[in-house]
């Protein structure tokens, strides 16, 4: 979870007096650096786009867009998506018209889509300029989401490989924006966002074991 991986950061450096941090997890080592008040930048590493990397069920020579649609075989309303892994998978549909389809709905069919072996994050994304995004997620295993970091990086991945947009670049999501870069020298890519102070729990003994 990239927003997570901002949070757990931001936590980190207050409590480990250090501007960087680094935290392994499943899909790979992330390092974050800490930017201005409450920002964080997370660097989450190349974007895979080979088809066995995604992964996806069948062979896909170009993974820039891949058979896939939703609606009328003669006029889908959706088609032709993209597909990368920065993690974790997602599918990334380029609309004009963020309502086109009801994600609610469409979503978790995708999700579920024979194609994704390991299901897949579903996305919606509009280019409203070469350094603007607007996307809305359906992500695997929550369902719609105000805000989902790894598919603002699978989007900045995917946009840039199809020269939609430029190497800095700001995605909107419902809950927020986030300030994303693909670094020029090894193809990383960078996400930088706020983090805000919710509340502070502790989990029962038996349960933090």
């Amino acid at each position: 979870c990239g927003n997570a991986s901002r949070c757990i950061a931001d936590l980190l450096f207050a409590e480990k007096a250090r501007n960087r941090i680094t935290i392994e997890t499943k899909g790979g080592r992330l390092v974050a650096d800490k930017g201005g008040e409450r920002l964080v930048t997370v660097d989450n590493g190349a974007p895979r786009f080979d088809w066995k990397d995604i992964p996806l069920s069948e062979p896909f020579a170009d993974t820039r867009h891949i058979e896939l649609q939703v609606g009328p075989i003669d006029r889908p309303l959706i088609h032709s998506p993209s597909v990368v892994n920065v993690g974790n998978p997602h599918c990334i549909f380029w609309v004009k018209d963020l309502e086109i389809v009801d994600l609610a709905k469409v979503g978790p069919m995708l999700e579920f889509h024979p194609l994704f072996p390991e299901r897949a994050n579903i996305s919606l994304a509009r280019v409203d300029a070469r350094d603007h995004v607007s996307v809305r997620t359906w992500e695997r295993g929550a369902g719609l989401t105000r805000a989902c970091g790894t598919a603002a990086c699978a989007v900045m991945a995917a946009g840039f490989r199809l020269r939609l947009i430029d190497a800095t670049c700001r995605i909107s999501l419902p809950g927020g924006d986030l300030l994303m870069e693909r670094r020029a020298a090894d193809g990383h890519i960078l996400m930088t966002g706020p983090v805000a102070y919710d509340f502070e729990g502790e989990l029962p003994a038996h349960l933090a074991v």
